[in-house]
Order: C-alpha cells, then structure tokens, then sequence
C-alpha cells in the first residue's frame, strides 16, 4: 500500500509538472500572428475587451486562454489605449508587454518652414486618423516642424503642442538677440521673420536678408516686402498669378509698399532658423536685393546698383518668355 501511494504521488506530480509546463508554454510560445499587424485598442477598454478584439483579428488564439494566464503570470499593470504594432509570431506574454508599457504606433504630420496658418488649419482637418474640429491658428503662432501623433488623438492636442513648440522657441532665442536686430519685442521678431522666411528659400541668404529689412527699419524707408502685398488677398495661399500694380498701391495694415515698418502680423509661421536671422542679422550695409535667376539674390547697397541689378534679372525673365 506505502508503494502504491508513492507511485500515486509520483504520478500526480508529473501531471501537475505537465499541466504547469503546458500552461507557461501557452503564456510564453510564439502567437498565431504571421505578418506584423496594428491593433487598436479603444479608450476605456479592459484587458478582457483587448483580448475579445484580439482574438477576432488572429493575434491570439484564444482570449479564454490569454485573459486566464494574464492573471497568474501577467503583470499588474493596466493596458493602454492605442494604437499598437504587434510583431509577427509575438506571445502572449509579449503581447501584454506591449499593451502595458503603452508602445503605441506614433504617426508624424510635418509643417513646412513658412507655412500660413491657413495651410496649418487644412492640413491638421484634412489628417483622417485625427479627431476633432479646431479654428484656424493665429497666425506665426505655430512652430515648423514634424509633430508625432497617435491614431485618435484630438487635433487640438497636436496644435497645442505646435503652438507650445513656438512659445519655447521664442523664450530659448529671445534673450541671445544682437545689437543689429532692430526687433523690439518676440512678437516682432515672429512679423519679420515671416517676410524673411516668404524671401528666401536658401539657408545661406536668411541672416543678409535680415540684414537688408535692419537697415531698411533703422533708415525709416518702406520694406517693400512682395509677400506683404499677397497676404491680404489669399490669408498666405499661393497667389497663382502676377501681382497687379493696383495691389501694390493698394493701402492696408500688410502692404509694406504703402507703409513704413513693420506689417500689423505675420505673413506666415516662420522657422526656428528665420527668427534666429533677425535676432541676429548679417552686418551688411545693402539695401536692395533682386532675384539672380539661379534660386538666389543678388545684394545692393545703393539704388543705381539695384536697378543695374533689376535690369538683368528683367533680361534673364524676357529670355525665358516669362515677360
């Protein structure tokens, strides 16, 4: 009878180290999953409603198996919401890995260097894995760049952070401003910049382009900016055609051929580096610059230079027929 309770023992053992080890297999064994896939996860979602929506897309064999081993062998902490990425043949233990530490798919939207806030506005709406209305941007209150986001995100989120970027921007570059910039507070810093930025498109030009627009505010002469003559009519949209001399005499707060300093606003929302150009302007003593044909400017100091200049870009439009 003792030999028979051993073997009793012994056989009990072995089905409870089966069962033990057939349970850890079905917790850490490669998944069902044959190609990486994305799993969204809805906001307020339990582990047991993850494991239903996982179970239906093939990533787990069987959200029973998956929720009863995620109790014993998983840990403590709460899934996220999101969107997640779930490699090929991933386990559960994997899987809830993913779905705790919250590694959820991060998606970019890049705003372009003197983007208008127009373009800003429609680019945010036009972003289908976004979610929410938002209003048009103050204008030169967002900061260029490529912002990450997550699938569901509000829109209002992602402004946020843009507009945030702009305001930290300004606080880091403020205080490291030259005695040549003749920007009196950020907010002008961010006007100029704008007409810095819609002048040139070369990173070597910005600093000399700032310089040129210095001198023209210190000498109390018209910036005569052609951006600032297309503002008004399209709110920063391409204009798609020559600009009338009628809206270059036309009067209002932006036209800078029909005033002297600064426009009322922006023109744009300018880059980090055109606002470090005229808070930092070359020292130069031009006053004209003009187009040279080759994607570039050619700089002037006096007005019979210039117009020297504007004659031979006038040569280079008519030999291309565009005059």
């Amino acid at each position: 009878m003792r030999r028979f309770g051993c073997l009793t023992l012994v056989a009990a053992a072995i089905v409870t180290a089966l069962l033990a080890g057939n349970f850890l297999y079905g917790w850490y064994a490669s998944g069902p999953l044959e190609q990486q896939r994305t799993v969204i996860i809805k906001s307020g979602s339990s582990l047991a409603m993850a494991a239903r929506t996982m179970e239906s897309e093939a990533v787990i064999e069987s959200a029973d198996s998956f929720l009863t081993r995620a109790k014993i062998l998983g840990g403590s902490e709460p899934i996220k919401a999101g969107e997640f990425e779930i490699p090929a043949g991933a386990s559960n233990a994997v899987i809830l890995d993913i779905l705790q530490g919250g590694k959820a798919v991060q998606r970019l939207i890049s705003i372009p260097e003197g983007t208008p806030s127009i373009l800003v506005y429609e680019k945010l709406m036009a972003e289908e894995l976004l979610m929410g209305d938002i209003a048009v941007p103050e204008e030169g209150s967002v900061l260029p760049d490529s912002y990450s986001f997550e699938r569901g995100e509000q829109r209002a989120a992602v402004l946020q952070r843009m507009q945030k970027a702009m305001d930290e921007t300004l606080a880091e570059l403020w205080p490291n401003r030259t005695e040549e910039s003749v920007v009196k507070t950020p907010e002008e810093a961010v006007i100029l910049a704008a007409i810095v930025e819609k002048e040139t498109a070369l990173a070597r030009e910005r600093r000399t382009v700032a310089g040129v627009y210095s001198n023209r505010v210190r000498k109390n002469m018209m910036l005569q900016a052609d951006p600032t003559i297309i503002y008004p009519i399209t709110k920063g949209k391409p204009l798609g055609r020559r600009i009338r001399q009628s809206e270059i005499a036309q009067v209002n707060d932006y036209n800078t051929y029909a005033m002297v300093g600064l426009p009322k606003g922006p023109i744009a929302n300018p880059g980090k580096a055109s606002i470090e150009a005229v808070l930092n302007p070359a020292k130069t003593k031009a006053l004209y610059f003009v187009a040279d044909g080759k994607g570039g400017h050619i700089f002037a100091e006096t007005l019979k230079q210039h117009n020297a200049n504007v004659e031979k870009w006038f040569a280079i439009r008519r030999e291309r027929g565009e005059m």
